[in-house]
């Protein structure tokens, strides 16, 4: 249920981008407390972007996930900033992050809703 989209203006190679999705799905399930087989990761890179005027490496992230409990952001917040500055070398001043709670019924999987 958890679905956390980063988009950027780096470049990342291929294998790259593989490891910081696996890495950060980890992250996620660790810091929602839920299974990893229902995270899912979307990495889009090389796109036009800019931020405080410049175009200087940043990251825009969506995490959206059912029950996103208030109290988790901030950790969450913290875990995925570390997360782009060790993988990519993005100043934490240069992410946003937009967290959504989704309601069960709004979200369907496998043919089905939560």
């Amino acid at each position: 249920m958890p679905y956390l989209k980063i988009q950027t203006n780096c470049t990342l190679e291929n294998a790259q981008g593989i490891e910081l999705s696996a890495k950060a799905s980890r992250v996620v399930a660790e810091q929602l407390g839920k299974p990893e087989r229902y995270v899912m990761v979307a990495i889009d890179d090389r796109k036009t972007m800019l931020f405080a005027g410049t175009s200087l490496p940043l990251v825009y992230m969506e995490l959206k996930s059912i029950g996103l409990p208030d109290d988790k952001t901030t950790m969450l917040s913290a875990a995925l900033c570390q997360l782009v500055n060790t993988e990519l070398g993005v100043n934490p001043d240069r992410i946003y992050i937009e967290f959504a709670n989704a309601e069960r019924p709004m979200w369907g999987w496998d043919s089905k809703t939560f």
